[in-house]
């Protein structure tokens, strides 16, 4: 069988549809995507381009803000003239009747109609323009809470990015515990054996290890939890093998209070969203004052109409004023409705004014005391390095006390432990404080 242009044409489309709707239906099932593929290492911007593209919170507010988009176009709407074409049939059917003595029998007829209709809104004493100023308000609120919901997903992606690492760097200290406890548990076994120490010296050397190897299970499983968390907030779901890039070095962060609480003010968008939801309750106060105003309006129509065919033609034109007198204080109502939400939404305004200054001020402090301890735990990792390493220099010299070894090792860790946790205050204080200040 030959086949022409279009059949051929035909083939091709259909065997691409064919090839590319299994990887459709699989990228739709959300699982088997590869987003971050195993043994990968992302960075920082890489995890929150991955959450701004998928995550549903973002898309929710996009859509949202769309919605109220296509509101400003209805509200335009009245500007243009409304035109729609109508045609209608009817069977009517009239019994006898009897009129002045004298009968008349049955009819029964047809009727048909057909005719364009036009008509528009001449003047409204502002009613549209005012209805479309609300919607753009409206519009710019969403907008502004779209930039809301992407700063909370970055700080989230920053605190859990961090929260892996910190598990990381603590698996790091609690791994490098478990190697020295083993080692200083053959240093016991072996002095045990020549004589020079006691058998609780290896029954203690033993616990201590058991201890650290419990504790680098449950590290380990940090490690994973802290990944599960970083995937939902990048609202991903899946894969756990893939690594991140370890940026947490300590970095003060020159801002002043009044400079932060100056550039929230100005920044924040949930306060932006605010203020223009202020400005749309303010111009509906106006649009429910014009309900007390006549709107004029126009129409026109051409229509073919009658009984049998050919149908007769016609025209009209017409002008309109509808004057409100009375409609049992509607309208009051609307007007003292609409200044009732006005206070509600100044009331909300200055409540969040109020939490914009408490979050900079919290966030600030919280910062300033993360930068203060960062040099302290760092020398603290410096003393009880030393201290362990004075320590067990003098066990492997078989002068030292095990307990003492196993003192300073616990304190080693302790101090490791407490210098990265104070890194990551530092990393998640700053990024709460660039959210405070309405930055990503």
């Amino acid at each position: 069988m030959r086949y022409g242009a279009k059949g051929a044409r035909a083939r091709v489309q259909w065997g691409t549809i064919f090839l590319v709707l299994p990887a459709l239906i699989a990228s739709y099932d959300g699982q088997t995507d590869e987003i971050i593929k195993k043994g990968q290492t992302l960075k920082l911007e890489q995890c929150i381009a991955i959450a701004l593209e998928r995550l549903p919170a973002i898309l929710a507010a996009r859509a949202t803000s769309e919605a109220d988009k296509s509101l400003i176009r209805q509200a335009e709407a009245n500007y243009f003239p409304q035109i729609d074409w109508s045609s209608a049939f009817g069977r009517t059917s009239v019994g006898p009747r009897t009129s002045y003595g004298f009968k008349t029998s049955s009819i029964t007829y047809n009727s048909y109609s057909t005719g364009l209709n036009l008509s528009q809104d001449v003047f409204d004493f502002g009613k549209t323009p005012t209805q479309v100023r609300i919607q753009r308000l409206n519009y710019s609120a969403s907008v502004s809470d779209i930039e809301t919901a992407t700063q909370q997903a970055v700080f989230n992606v920053k605190q859990d990015y961090y929260g892996v690492l910190q598990a990381k760097r603590s698996t790091d200290v609690v791994e490098d515990a478990v190697k020295q406890y083993q080692l200083h548990l053959d240093q016991a076994k072996g002095q045990y054996e020549v004589g020079l120490s006691p058998k609780y010296d290896v029954t203690k050397a033993e616990v201590d290890l058991g201890n650290a190897k419990v504790n680098l299970i449950k590290a380990r499983n940090a490690v994973k939890l802290a990944l599960a968390t970083l995937n939902n907030a990048m609202g991903v779901t899946g894969t756990l093998e893939y690594d991140v890039e370890d940026n947490m070095s300590f970095e003060p962060y020159g801002v002043s209070f009044e400079d932060a609480l100056a550039q929230a003010y100005k920044n924040r968008p949930d306060l932006t969203s605010l203020i223009a939801k202020r400005q749309a309750a303010e111009s509906s106060i106006t649009l429910a004052k014009k309900g007390f105003f006549p709107v004029l309006s126009g129409s026109a129509s051409y229509d073919y109409a009658g009984n049998a065919f050919p149908l007769a033609k016609g025209w009209s034109l017409g002008l309109s004023l509808d004057v409100p007198i009375f409609n049992g204080f509607l309208t009051t109502a609307q007007v003292a409705q609409a200044r009732a939400n006005l206070n509600v939404i100044r009331a909300n305004e200055e409540s969040l004014r109020q939490s914009v200054y408490l979050a900079v001020e919290q966030a600030y402090l919280n910062l300033k005391q993360a930068e203060e301890l960062v040099p302290v735990d760092e020398l603290n990792v410096t003393a009880a390095q030393e201290n362990f390493d004075i320590a067990n220099g003098s066990y492997k010299e078989g002068v030292g006390d095990p307990i003492q070894v196993a003192d300073a090792s616990t304190a080693l860790i302790s101090a490791k432990i407490a210098y990265i946790e104070a890194l990551y205050e530092c990393k998640v204080a700053r990024a709460a404080l660039e959210q405070a200040m309405g930055l990503r």
